[in-house]
């Protein structure tokens, strides 16, 4: 099969020069309109995740800057909207376009369009060979993109839904992270993986998972999560042109985000953060749907005179320990919230890496916001209660800045 693609990398000319990535950091205060999630909301205990009361009703509007500003309107911004599955799409057809090596592999992506629609239309543009439905078979697919890869091909192999990506772990984990290695530097594996995951609206334990704190241990893996159409965009493109595999994890809650965008090209760079918003009391590191619960609460401690920074991570391996870095050095207190597992999350990595270089900087512990470790719930309500709440955050602040 492998050369199956080869040959119709070969049947199209293109141009083999390399491209750089443009180091571009986006934009702070940018703002994106969300989906606010029904908080009920509670006060944590001291030193856990647990819920013990009831809380007021937050603010429901989500704060992307310092101060509030008037909204402007849409129409006199220079670019043009998309949904953040748009985004995607649009970064993945320039790509295809830019590089006839670029192809898309998974379960329904060709006629059918993707199940979020990412792939829709490019089937019909690009034929099927370079748009290929595969069966339902994880391991095989996977497998056939990692080879593809090996030939010269930059594949983007699409999962249904991240929590199906298990059955493709040993190829992942035993090929697509060493094989660079183990080849002795003979092969090169520029793959994208990417796909919905995260907890949605019912969608049942094993389809609500969180494969971030599977996938970090896997040497030779970068890992990005998007969380707005300007990134989402910026970071697929980044992923496709990348010499490095790259698992780019999409929020199932967050394809339907607007967002103008520019209208120029651009990449975003693969291992850097983003300042949401700059503060000086306490550092929110946090990435993906969480951004939105994060900022759901700035309103709220805004409004009790607390100043916090929030930055969305989003490189998620390697950290960007600079951005993250000079804000403790500024604020000495840290706050992680974040969606997955609190067991060997991202969060736990993340408080070892900054005990480890900014220790000395800190003036309070650092305090981590995660999931329960419990199967995510079908009940909407249960489902809710697993997941770290807008109020949860408010209380963590209060107690972190005493």
């Amino acid at each position: 099969m492998a050369s199956i693609f080869q040959g119709v990398g070969a049947a199209t000319s293109l141009d083999t020069k390399k491209f750089q990535l443009s180091s571009l950091r986006s934009v702070t205060g940018r703002k994106a309109s969300c989906v606010v999630m029904r908080s009920g909301g509670a006060k944590m205990d001291s030193g856990s995740n647990r819920i013990s009361g009831r809380a007021d009703q937050l603010v429901t509007n989500a704060v992307a800057t310092k101060a509030d500003t008037p909204a402007a309107s849409t129409a006199s911004k220079p670019g043009h909207e998309l949904l953040l599955f748009e985004a995607l799409r649009e970064g993945l057809e320039e790509e295809m376009e830019r590089d006839a090596r670029v192809c898309v592999m998974g379960e329904d992506v060709g006629h059918y369009g993707g199940s979020y629609k990412v792939t829709k239309g490019l089937a019909e543009k690009y034929g099927d060979l370079r748009v290929l439905d595969t069966p339902i078979a994880e391991n095989s697919f996977t497998g056939m993109g990692i080879g593809a890869a090996m030939t010269g091909l930059r594949p983007i192999i699409e999962g249904m839904n991240m929590g199906f990506l298990l059955l493709a772990f040993n190829q992942i984990s035993n090929n697509c992270g060493m094989l660079h290695y183990t080849s002795g530097g003979q092969f090169k594996i520029p793959v994208v993986i990417r796909g919905p995951g995260g907890v949605g609206r019912q969608l049942g334990a094993e389809h609500s998972q969180r494969l971030e704190s599977y996938f970090q241990s896997i040497p030779g893996i970068q890992m990005v999560a998007c969380s707005t159409p300007y990134n989402a965009k910026g970071l697929m493109k980044a992923a496709i042109r990348s010499d490095n595999p790259v698992i780019l994890f999409e929020h199932v809650l967050l394809y339907n985000l607007k967002e103008r965008i520019p209208d120029e090209e651009y990449v975003l760079n693969l291992e850097e953060a983003e300042m949401v918003r700059p503060g000086e009391h306490v550092t929110i590191l946090t990435y993906s749907r969480m951004r939105y619960h994060v900022m759901q609460a700035a309103k709220t401690l805004v409004n009790k005179g607390y100043d916090p920074e929030v930055i969305d991570i989003r490189s998620l391996k390697p950290f960007d320990l600079y951005t993250i870095g000079n804000s403790i050095k500024k604020t000495h207190r840290v706050l992680i919230v974040e969606e997955c597992m609190r067991t060997g999350g991202i969060g736990a990595s993340l408080t070892a890496a900054i005990t480890e270089n900014f220790h000395d900087y800190l003036d309070a512990p650092i305090m981590c916001l995660s999931s329960q470790d419990v199967p995510t719930p079908y009940a909407g309500t249960l489902e809710e209660w697993t997941v770290v709440q807008p109020p949860q955050i408010v209380a963590a602040v209060e107690q972190l800045c005493r």
